[in-house]
């Protein structure tokens, strides 16, 4: 069963309950007075509309909580059942009002006749009237005790209505405060788990800086040394560009101071120097060669 449901109903037996208890108790102040001729009431009539007088504070508090509830019912049948039920209940409160105003009314008229009963007795005098007046001033001492124990009562009992109520709003506020924690704690392990991924990223982007200076390095060092081969290959070639050079020339030079006109190409091929120098162009070697 739905929880408004439930709610609607516990309301329903506690408004039935103080209905009836309040209609006693407007009764009793009715007939209050009647029996003063056998003492005094052992209520007195002040308890009594303080008692009436709860009964319509709690009546109405019940009706307060079926107009908060009767909006929340899950039916549209239920909800207007439940509204005729209010102006129901509205109706009965206010005959209740009237009828406690007519009581008090009655319990005065009640009080003044048995008065009027007992300055009889008393001016009739024997022992009758002397009887009388002793049960009047024990009652009387009686009768102000109850009173005063009563509103002692009432005043304890107000305080712990207020002490209730105080009570309810802290733990309102406990459970406001622990709602607030729990999604405190849900954001924390949010950010602990995106914190943990951040944590493995930057130990991955650490990883692969590493890696890649590595490899930077490797690179650098392969370049370099490439480029230190070339140039120790190009100084090689200019050095042999320059011998072979210097031996055409002295082969010029003999060939005119001698006189002989052998080729150069057959008196390089007779040595062990170069062979076949001036057969290939060294310009194309050197091309060759780079």
């Amino acid at each position: 069963m739905d929880e408004v449901v439930v709610q609607v109903e516990k309301t329903k037996r506690e408004w039935e309950d103080a209905y009836e208890k309040t209609i006693e108790h407007i009764i009793a102040i009715q007939e209050y007075g009647k029996s003063r001729r056998e003492g005094e009431e052992k209520i007195s009539l002040q308890r009594l509309n303080g008692l009436a007088q709860d009964g319509l504070s709690l009546l109405n508090s019940l009706q307060f909580n079926l107009d908060l509830l009767a909006p929340q019912l899950p039916s549209d049948d239920q909800v207007q059942s439940t509204q005729s039920l209010l102006e129901t209940w509205k109706n009965q409160y206010q005959s209740l009002r009237v009828n406690l105003r007519s009581a008090n009314l009655k319990a005065k008229d009640n009080m003044r006749k048995a008065a009027q009963q007992e300055r009889e007795l008393l001016l009739g005098g024997g022992t009758e009237s002397t009887d009388l007046r002793r049960k009047r001033q024990a009652n009387a001492g009686v009768t102000s005790d109850a009173e005063s124990i009563t509103e002692s009562l009432r005043r304890s009992r107000q305080l712990m209505v207020q002490e209730v109520e105080r009570s309810t709003n802290t733990l309102v506020a406990f459970d406001e405060s622990t709602g607030v924690l729990k999604k405190a704690e849900s954001e924390y392990k949010g950010h602990r788990s995106l914190l943990s991924r951040t944590r493995n990223l930057l130990s991955t982007m650490q990883r692969q800086d590493v890696i890649d200076r590595v490899i930077l390095i490797i690179g650098f060092s392969l370049f370099v040394c490439a480029v230190l081969y070339v140039v120790s290959k190009r100084i090689g070639i200019l050095k042999l560009q320059q011998m072979a050079t210097a031996a055409i020339k002295a082969q010029l030079a003999g060939k005119a101071a001698n006189g002989d006109a052998m080729p150069i190409g057959q008196e390089f091929d007779g040595g062990n120097t170069v062979p076949n120098v001036v057969d290939i162009p060294l310009q194309q070697r050197l091309h060759d060669e780079l």
